[in-house]
């Protein structure tokens, strides 16, 4: 059985991963800022020493041997630039901490860790497509996680991969997901669709297909490698 420590499982993207995961029979250690059931573990990324107590209590949890780690967490909130000097900065880092440095300190934890025990290992980073090609004028901060994110997956695959120790990212544009409709919303509804030839964002169903996939059965030659879905509205 796969043991697998997932974060920013309670909704969204991260609870259609987690119901994916377990119908293909993983055990998953789920991660919310709010715990909201027993399987999950509450852990506040805008704190420093949360990633390093939600590592330990979820190897507790999983009898000594994690697996995977998929980087799912993610804050998507609006920065203006005519905001004050100290809310912007403090809305950049708030986002650059949780959608990037936690993301970091948990793959930090996780490559020791296998290193340690000899285990193979995989991450699955969940990214985006702002990662490549940018985002709003009050999303300055949320790319630059998403591209720094990018980056470090990166750096992994290419510094491990002889380990056995696996790295791959996922970059979703648009997810029917609270976060993506108050997007949405933001920049005009449904008139944003014109830049989707698919003409529809996609489903949180679709991601967790793809990350259960990168998690279980993506071929180690892989490693590396930025799986996009986003309707062909960003084309590599």
């Amino acid at each position: 059985m796969t043991n697998i420590l997932l974060t920013g499982s309670s909704r969204g993207i991260g609870a259609a991963a987690r119901a994916s995961l377990e119908t293909r029979g993983a055990t998953v250690i789920g991660q919310a800022t709010t715990a909201t059931d027993t399987a999950t573990i509450p852990a506040d990324f805008t704190e420093p020493t949360a990633p390093q107590m939600l590592w330990e209590e979820a190897l507790d949890r999983a009898d000594g041997r994690i697996d995977v780690l998929v980087n799912n967490a993610g804050l998507f909130a609006a920065n203006p630039l005519d905001g004050s000097d100290i809310a912007w900065l403090d809305g950049w880092e708030d986002t650059l901490r949780i959608n990037l440095t936690a993301a970091a300190q948990l793959a930090r934890y996780a490559v020791r860790y296998w290193q340690k025990t000899g285990a193979s290992g995989r991450i699955v980073h969940v990214a985006s497509r702002a990662g490549h090609r940018g985002d709003s004028p009050a999303h300055w901060h949320y790319a630059a996680a998403k591209g720094g994110m990018l980056a470090l997956h990166k750096t992994i695959a290419r510094a491990y991969a002889a380990e056995d120790i696996l790295s791959y990212a996922i970059c979703p544009g648009f997810t029917d997901t609270a976060m993506a409709g108050d997007y949405l919303e933001s920049r005009g509804g449904d008139g944003l669709l014109a830049d989707i030839p698919l003409g529809r964002v996609a489903q949180p169903e679709e991601i967790a297909t793809m990350i259960a996939w990168c998690a279980l059965d993506a071929p180690p030659s892989m490693t590396g490698a930025t799986l996009d879905a986003n309707g062909a509205s960003y084309v590599r």
